[in-house]
């Protein structure tokens, strides 16, 4: 080849692209196993914020409450509606003024008298007691005697009626037949902070149809009485004793208990005890 011979060069084309390497895969994190224990929110977390920021809403404003209301001038009273009061500023004259009621309505000027007076009287033939007798009853019974002759613990009803301020018993007592006797008691109490009364006469109701001292029975009403009761008590028998037999009533009126026994050694009727009872109220 000459030196002047001119080399003929390749056609120039578009540069070649060199190949893109390949993107390596995204590492992806294994699944999770299926015994891996999960983790929970703990419970009771949301509860606990909501419940004191309410307290601690509750006591800023009460405090800023409270703060505001010291700071304010007290406010008067309004006025009253009426002008003039329900009783009269001057006691009435004496044309005016209601008259007082009669004794016979008025039970607080009977009760505070002699008490002994409103006793029921007793039946024609009938016999006064032994203590009558003796002279020793005057109508006034101590209440260590009432105590010991009705219940079987007396020092627990003695304790139990002093407790309860009673004031007196009036008592009146008498025999019927060979065996039949009967006791009529009016124990009244002092008024106080407790109604002794009817504590007292809640208290015996309340044993009588179930305790082993008392009648066994829920007895019947008393006409004359809202809650007074008569009951019959089962016989009582012992070898070598006579049967016994018991009925007693409960009633009270006001400050008043009423408490009547009749003892016998054949059956008393419910009728002897009610209608005693009934005479006995009708004088309360």
């Amino acid at each position: 080849m000459e030196p002047n011979d001119t080399i003929s060069a390749a056609p120039e084309g578009p540069a070649p692209v060199p190949p893109v390497p390949p993107v390596p895969p995204v590492p992806t994190e294994p699944p999770a196993a299926a015994d891996a224990p999960v983790r929970r929110r703990p419970r009771g977390r949301t509860t606990l914020i909501i419940a004191a920021a309410a307290l601690l809403g509750i006591s800023g404003g009460a405090a800023v409450g409270y703060g505001i209301q010291a700071e304010r001038a007290p406010t008067p009273l309004a006025a009253l509606s009426q002008p003039g009061l329900g009783y009269p500023a001057k006691p009435l004259s004496a044309d005016r003024a209601p008259a007082p009621l009669p004794v016979a309505q008025d039970r607080r000027v009977r009760t505070d008298g002699d008490l002994r007076k409103l006793l029921v009287d007793r039946p024609k033939g009938a016999k006064k007691t032994i203590t009558d007798e003796l002279g020793l009853d005057d109508g006034w019974q101590p209440l260590d005697q009432y105590a010991e002759t009705y219940y079987d613990d007396p020092h627990f009803m003695f304790e139990s009626l002093s407790e309860l301020d009673l004031r007196r018993v009036a008592s009146v007592a008498w025999r019927q037949g060979e065996y039949r006797e009967t006791g009529v008691q009016l124990l009244q109490f002092r008024s106080g902070d407790r109604h002794g009364a009817a504590e007292h006469f809640g208290d015996q109701l309340m044993y009588m149809p179930w305790d082993k001292d008392g009648a066994g029975n829920p007895g019947d009403p008393i006409k004359g009485s809202r809650e007074g009761r008569y009951f019959l008590y089962p016989v009582e028998r012992k070898a070598g004793y006579l049967p016994s037999y018991r009925a007693r009533a409960l009633a009270v009126r006001g400050d008043i208990v009423l408490d009547i026994n009749v003892f016998d050694t054949v059956p008393i009727g419910k009728k002897d005890i009610r209608t005693l009872a009934e005479r006995q109220l009708e004088r309360l």
